[in-house]
């Protein structure tokens, strides 16, 4: 007996304890459960209920039809009203969610990835808030949301939530998510790759309560205001996402009234269990089997590395799995490190847009697919990580996932789209920060990341700078319409660039080259933030050549509108030929690679750089001839290319191509080919080593044995499953040590 009193003493004690630690928590961080879900979420009773009810698909379908409706005529007026540059030109989303907080219906155009990252913060709410007598959930409510932690790219995307209530019941929710830019981060426009903690990288907003009653609460609004470098952006913008969040209510509710609260609950449930059967219905299609591939980004936008992005997609069944394991370690102070639920969003967006774009865009797409991870590795950060540059690390390892798609889409029967090579997958474009024209402090970047080359098709050949990879359905904006509101001008602005393409039996779509100069402000400087100027990170397919690499180039120490005045003839519109001929007496010419920091840039002073070419599909001999002459005809390629990479022969005056020289030529190139081939196990003993060199920055598994990383190089490795930060040194520590070294060098003679 006493022992039994002995044990419900215990456990009373234990309730006490677990009472207590359940209302003093001391701070609701990022919830491990709802971070590493994806998955739908289960069947309530009262959706199981309201399936029961209404089954008939065609009532289901009329209302899904007018929630797509409702979601797509919310997002032209988020584009149309918008203040942000990302809100003029498409990057956004917005989209119902189920009251569990899964996204059921979004539209069709804007950033899809956001379709498997979004549900996070509503979760969130729901499980945290809604028993909160200091918070809760109530008619009129939203809740504003940017931290990736919590469900997010990058803390330059703010979301607005809005709970959809009927008859004093949660049945839905409401969501629009905008790139908004500017967010009080380091360096201007809100993704700063200078910032070497999580301190650094601005607005950090978990989910919380910025709306009651449907109104903007005030106080908060100023504290947002106060805490960036556009509070009239910031004010705007977060009225609008409100009022396009009660337009889609409005079409939830109108939904409710003709067919019924269970068969819209019944819609929007049924949407995304029919969607989760069908991509395990398509998955089992495919052809069973592994493919390997791995894509290097080049640096961290400080320094020059190899970070290394590893991947082996695996299908068995109906299971496919992502299999990023041997991937690089994260890096403790620089910014592009990914969480997982970014990782997987970015891997959603390539079903939704390059695998089954006839699929609903719901969160289901992805459901069923699996992602396997290292934790602490790039791809699967922790906490206390930067990650406001973490398209550095998912875009490369969404083309890794691009290509190797491409492998298992080759050899299936049942295809939904073309095969492709992989699409460009770098934002190449502007960052910008300063005082305009109109005396407003300002910071943001350009719509031109929209213009990124087309992957080359099995059939045909890539589209020039289509779209990027996360906005299928954006828009790049008018110059002269940015010129009337910032103070730069782009001398060049979408200019094709020769030979700024990715070779191949079909070529990848190039992207432009822009030469962009301040004028009419007291202060005002540009940053980049790409990878991809040492290493190309956008593959070719099938013997495809892989696009070219791109350097950042700036002239400076020049007023190249003095000069125009002047001497306009000295002014080249070209890259190549501006830092070739470098026209300018007196002027620096410099390129480096595309991570530029934050860099006060004076009147006149020149920033050049180029949008990057899809990959090339297919063995660059079997490309037609005709279309080569084409390519030279409309000045795409230049006759060197035409004479040594796709080896045709012709008349340069008249363009008239020698088609049996052109043949004998190939030939001839095919047996050369063999000649400088050697068999793989030689190449193997030739070309492998145990270790990375001992001088390259290496980051992640060597080889086939993924249990081992490297950090940095063959010095320093650690076992894949107690993986530590890589910590890099300050780039302007270096270079003073460097200068140190010299000066005592100096001092020494």
């Amino acid at each position: 007996m006493g022992k039994v009193e002995k044990l419900n003493q215990s456990d009373r004690e234990q309730a006490l304890i677990d009472q207590f630690l359940a209302d003093n928590v001391l701070f609701l961080g990022p919830d491990p459960e709802i971070m590493e879900d994806h998955d739908i979420a289960p069947v309530t009773e009262i959706e199981s209920r309201a399936m029961e009810k209404e089954t008939d698909p065609a009532v289901l379908t009329l209302i899904r039809d007018r929630l797509q409706a409702g979601a797509n005529e919310a997002f032209e007026m988020l584009e149309q009203m918008g203040a942000a540059p990302g809100a003029k030109w498409g990057d956004l989303i917005t989209g119902v969610y189920t009251a569990s907080g899964d996204l059921a219906v979004s539209s069709a155009g804007g950033v899809l990835l956001f379709a498997a990252l979004v549900h996070h913060p509503v979760k969130f709410i729901n499980k945290y808030w809604a028993g909160d007598p200091s918070v809760g959930i109530r008619p009129g409510d939203a809740f504003i949301h940017n931290d990736a932690r919590y469900g997010n790219i990058h803390n330059t995307d703010q979301s607005l939530l809005l709970p959809i209530f009927h008859e004093g019941r949660l049945v839905a929710w409401a969501g629009a998510t905008v790139h908004e830019g500017e967010n009080g981060a380091i360096e201007p426009g809100g993704m700063p790759s200078l910032a070497e903690q999580v301190y650094e990288e601005g607005l950090k907003m978990s989910p919380f309560k910025v709306v009651e009653n449907y109104e903007l609460k005030k106080d908060l609004v100023t504290f947002l205001q106060n805490s960036v470098r556009e509070p009239k952006l910031q004010y705007e913008d977060m009225k609008v996402k409100l009022f396009v969040c009660r337009r889609i209510e409005e079409r939830v509710k109108s939904a409710i009234e003709e067919f019924g609260i269970d068969a819209v609950i019944s819609s929007l449930r049924k949407g995304l269990d029919d969607v989760k059967t069908e991509v395990k219905r398509r998955v089992s299609a495919w052809p069973d089997g592994t493919v390997r591939t791995m894509v290097i980004a080049d640096g961290t936008l400080r320094e020059n590395c190899m970070v290394k992005i590893n991947l082996a997609l695996r299908k068995q069944g109906d299971e496919l799995i992502f299999d990023f394991r041997g991937s690089s370690p994260e890096f403790a102070n620089r910014s592009n490190n990914t969480l997982l639920s970014s990782l997987k969003g970015m891997l959603a967006q390539l079903f939704l847009v390059f695998v089954w774009p006839d699929l609903p865009r719901n969160q289901a797409v992805f459901a069923p697919i699996r992602v396997a991870t290292d934790r602490k590795s790039a791809l699967h950060s922790s906490y206390h990580t930067p990650n406001a540059q973490s398209m550095m690390t998912f875009f490369p390892a969404f083309t890794a996932g691009q290509a190797a798609v491409a492998k298992f889409l080759y050899g299936c029967p049942e295809k939904f789209t073309k095969v492709v090579a992989p699409w460009h997958n770098m934002i190449r474009t502007f960052i910008y920060g300063g005082i305009t024209q109109h005396n407003e402090m300002v910071g943001n970047l350009c719509a031109d990341l929209n213009g990124m080359g087309g992957g080359a098709r099995a059939d045909r050949d890539g589209e020039h700078a289509i779209a990027p990879i996360f906005a299928p359905m954006a828009d790049l904006g008018e110059q002269e319409l940015n010129e009337e509101e910032i103070p730069f001008i782009q001398i060049v602005s979408k200019k094709l660039m020769r030979d700024n393409q990715a070779f191949g039996k079909y070529r990848g779509g190039q992207g432009y080259e822009m030469i962009a100069s301040s004028l009419g402000s007291p202060l005002w400087g540009f940053m980049v933030c790409c990878i991809g100027s040492k290493i190309s990170s956008v593959p070719g397919l099938f013997g495809g050549y892989a696009a070219p690499t791109y350097p950042l180039c700036k002239v400076k120490g020049v007023d190249v509108f003095e000069i125009m005045k002047k001497d306009p003839r000295k002014f080249e519109f070209s890259i190549p030929d501006i830092m070739n001929k470098r026209p300018f007496e007196g002027a620096s010419y410099t390129s480096h690679h595309t991570g530029l920091q934050f860099e006060v840039a004076n009147r006149g002073e020149l920033y050049m750089i180029t949008q990057g070419a899809g990959g090339g599909y297919g063995d660059v001999l079997e490309r037609d001839p005709d279309l080569v002459i084409r390519d030279i005809e409309e000045g795409l390629i230049s006759r060197e290319t035409a004479r040594e990479i796709y080896h045709i022969a012709y008349n340069p005056e008249t363009l008239v191509l020698d088609r049996e020289a052109t043949e004998q030529a190939r030939q001839s190139e095919r047996a050369s080919r063999k000649a400088r081939g050697v068999p793989f196990k030689r190449f193997l003993e030739q070309w492998v080593t145990p270790t990375p060199p001992a001088h390259l920055p290496y980051f992640g598994c060597w080889g086939d044995d993924r249990s081992t990383i490297f950090a940095g190089g063959p010095q320093r490795r650690m076992a894949a499953d107690a993986i530590e930060p890589v910590y890099m040194p300050n780039p302007k520590d270096v270079r003073i040590a460097e200068l140190e070294r010299r000066l005592k060098e100096l001092e020494q003679r």
